[in-house]
């Protein structure tokens, strides 16, 4: 097959620490950066003059298909969300509205500069097609709830291995498949062990809710008088392959179990602030050196997929909630919208900076704006005052999936209309 070239000439680039200069790509990987300004010659060009090139963002905590549920059930707390809202609409799901819902998501991550997704979720293999169309990297399992009966979870092990057998590895390597108990609290101690010890066999990662309000931990502490990672830790689930969403109540003694494990944390603040959950205490996870990346979780809790806003508000948050402007700086934020995010997923020697050899994963942010101006600190613009909407262009693996603001992978007026449809559809089942 013919080698495709790709040179991003003219620009600023965030690689790792910020320089003047062009980066090309070849087939799926970054070749060169360099600021020598006599390369030239690619078989595309893009200029990059004004734009800030960065590594695509890595967004670690996902319902991709809810975003069908987007203004479905607002202002609730977690329980009667789930409980009386959501779960009934989403027992009426098929994979055609999976599919949809996904495809809407990875069209508005595409628009906002995420190219790497980490979903839970069912019908992934629906959810696996839509990604591959879209042309972005993705990590994906199906959310497994068995509440204690032994049926169910015979069905979740049958539908999990078949998820991993059918888009594990797939996409070009675009896709993989992880293990995705849901909670501590849908799940029984033998579906945990189950997924404890297929995770060791295959090498695979495991995704799981952990710790996000007050009453889960209220009801372990009532039920097994242990607050949740330590139950965990008690039944040897813990490790380096752990990717624990929200982790929003949790004490001193569950952080040094995190840290001992290298659990990584993904944090979800604005899905976190809208159920009213609570704040998750980043700066204390960093100052212990916890892997901690960001994640917007579901358009139904959030309501949108745009990291940017995650890394403002999540820096903004801790400010307020330690009373201390110095925590969670804008450097630190960013590290956890790239490299920690490709971290969490075992991907860090492949995304998440821009270096020579890693994949061609790029987003170019268009500085020439009202609020990035004037041109000051680039990583303070891009984490305080950029918006989804200022990225121009993105790449994948390669690929151009979206050009000056014209996506090119996916029919953007298609998508809506297919995901509008499927909305509706799933709703009137309701």
């Amino acid at each position: 097959m013919e080698t495709q070239t790709i040179l991003i000439k003219n620009t600023t680039i965030l690689a790792p620490e910020v320089m003047k200069g062009s980066v090309l790509l070849e087939d799926d990987k970054i070749v060169d950066i360099t600021s020598d300004k006599s390369i030239n010659r690619a078989d595309e060009i893009i200029n990059g003059e004004g734009k800030l090139v960065i590594p695509g963002l890595v967004n670690t905590h996902n319902h991709l298909s809810m975003s069908l549920m987007r203004g479905l059930a607002d202002d609730l707390p977690l329980d009667a969300w789930l409980n009386d809202h959501i779960w009934p609409v989403e027992a009426n799901l098929e994979g055609e509205h999976c599919y949809a819902g996904a495809l809407l998501s990875a069209l508005e991550m595409i628009k906002s500069g995420t190219t790497t997704c980490n979903d839970m979720y069912f019908f992934m293999d629906d959810v696996a097609r839509a990604l591959d169309k879209s042309g972005i990297r993705a990590m994906l399992c199906h959310g497994m709830i068995d509440l204690f009966d032994d049926e169910k979870r015979k069905a979740e092990y049958k539908e999990t291995l078949r998820i991993i057998d059918k888009c594990h590895n797939t996409a070009e390597g675009r896709i993989q498949v992880a293990l995705g108990p849901h909670t501590p609290y849908t799940c029984s101690p033998e579906l945990l062990n189950w997924v404890r010890k297929k995770a060791d066999e295959k090498g695979l990662r495991i995704h799981i809710h952990v710790s996000e309000t007050e009453k889960e931990v209220e009801d372990s502490l009532n039920d097994r008088m242990k607050r949740p990672f330590e139950y965990l830790e008690d039944i040897k689930f813990l490790g380096p392959d752990v990717i624990a969403a929200h982790s929003v109540w949790i004490s001193g003694a569950e952080i040094a179990l995190i840290k001992d494990n290298n659990v990584k944390i993904s944090h979800n603040p604005l899905s976190n602030m809208k159920l009213a959950s609570g704040i998750s205490p980043v700066s204390d996870l960093l100052a212990k050196d916890v892997c901690v990346s960001l994640g917007t979780d579901g358009a139904a809790s959030n309501n949108n997929l745009d990291l940017f806003q995650e890394m403002k508000m999540s820096s903004f948050l801790q400010k307020v909630n330690k009373s201390d402007p110095t925590v969670l700086t804008a450097p630190q934020v960013l590290e956890m919208a790239t490299i920690n995010g490709a971290s969490a997923l075992g991907m860090e020697n492949e995304i998440g900076s821009i270096e020579v050899g890693k994949k061609a994963d790029l987003t170019l942010v268009d500085m020439k704006a009202p609020h990035l101006t004037p041109h000051r600190n680039p990583i303070s613009h891009l984490v305080y005052s950029a918006e989804g909407a200022d990225v121009s262009t993105v790449i994948c693996n390669g690929e151009i999936l979206m050009r000056e603001r014209e996506v090119i992978a996916l029919d953007e007026v298609e998508v809506m209309e297919i995901a509008e449809n499927a909305a509706e559809d799933l709703v009137s089942r309701s």
